[in-house]
């Protein structure tokens, strides 16, 4: 679970501060998909990047886990921060952002080596790897970079290169920005069914409601502000 408490976020704009996220509260469940909409400038990035702890709020609670498990990500240091990144919490960013060299199970295995830890994990995440381009469909492309894919298909890698180190929390930007109708409803179809599979809290930005079915919750931000639920 991810729970966002009376976040408020500012930024620096001449002589005076702009307020980017105006004291919102939100939660993500385990095992659904939370989108977040609104009009361009309206804080949804930006509240996409204090959840990913990129960004440090001024105020309020980024809580990730729940329970004795919980932990306030906007409380740590920045080590920390990056360490809790990078054991729970998987990101999708808006453009696949894929290293051009590195296959697509390479992409995955490269997780690995920045995760550090035990050869015992290691050898988790490259078991996870294969498991997981099967699930997005990709075992086929396995050796293929990503001038060889598709752009749907490339969207595919990023999504499992999120899910590979088995984060508690998965946060997706704006996943069918550049994809047609069809592969941005196979993409958002995939997202659902692999974060109740795997029972992620995923945060989600979209301006796209045509894919309004595919998530278990949408909140409408506006001026930093959540302005509607449903």
């Amino acid at each position: 679970m991810i729970r966002l408490q009376n976040v408020t976020l500012t930024f620096p704009d001449g002589d005076r501060r702009i307020t980017a996220v105006d004291d919102v509260t939100l939660r993500g469940r385990a095992g659904a998909v939370t989108g977040i909409t609104g009009p361009s400038g309206s804080g949804k990035s930006s509240l996409l990047a204090v959840a990913a702890t990129l960004i440090r709020p001024d105020s309020g609670g980024v809580l990730i886990g729940d329970g004795s498990d919980a932990v306030d990500a906007a409380r740590l240091s920045r080590a920390d921060a990056t360490r809790l990144r990078r054991e729970r919490i998987g990101i999708v960013f808006q453009q696949s952002n894929l290293v051009p060299a590195l296959t697509a199970r390479e992409q995955l295995l490269a997780m690995s080596e920045l995760g550090g830890g035990s050869a015992r994990r290691r050898a988790r995440t490259r078991d996870r790897a294969d498991e997981l381009l099967d699930a997005v469909g990709l075992s086929a492309h396995a050796g293929k970079r990503p001038h060889q894919l598709s752009g749907g298909q490339r969207q595919r890698v990023a999504i499992a290169r999120g899910l590979v180190h088995e984060p508690d929390v998965l946060l997706v930007d704006e996943p069918t920005s550049a994809l047609d109708q069809q592969r941005g409803a196979e993409i958002m179809a995939l997202i659902s069914r692999l974060t109740r599979e795997r029972d992620t809290a995923t945060l989600l930005v979209t301006h796209d409601l045509v894919h309004r079915d595919a998530l278990d919750e949408l909140v409408t931000v506006v001026d930093g502000r959540i302005t509607e639920r449903s």
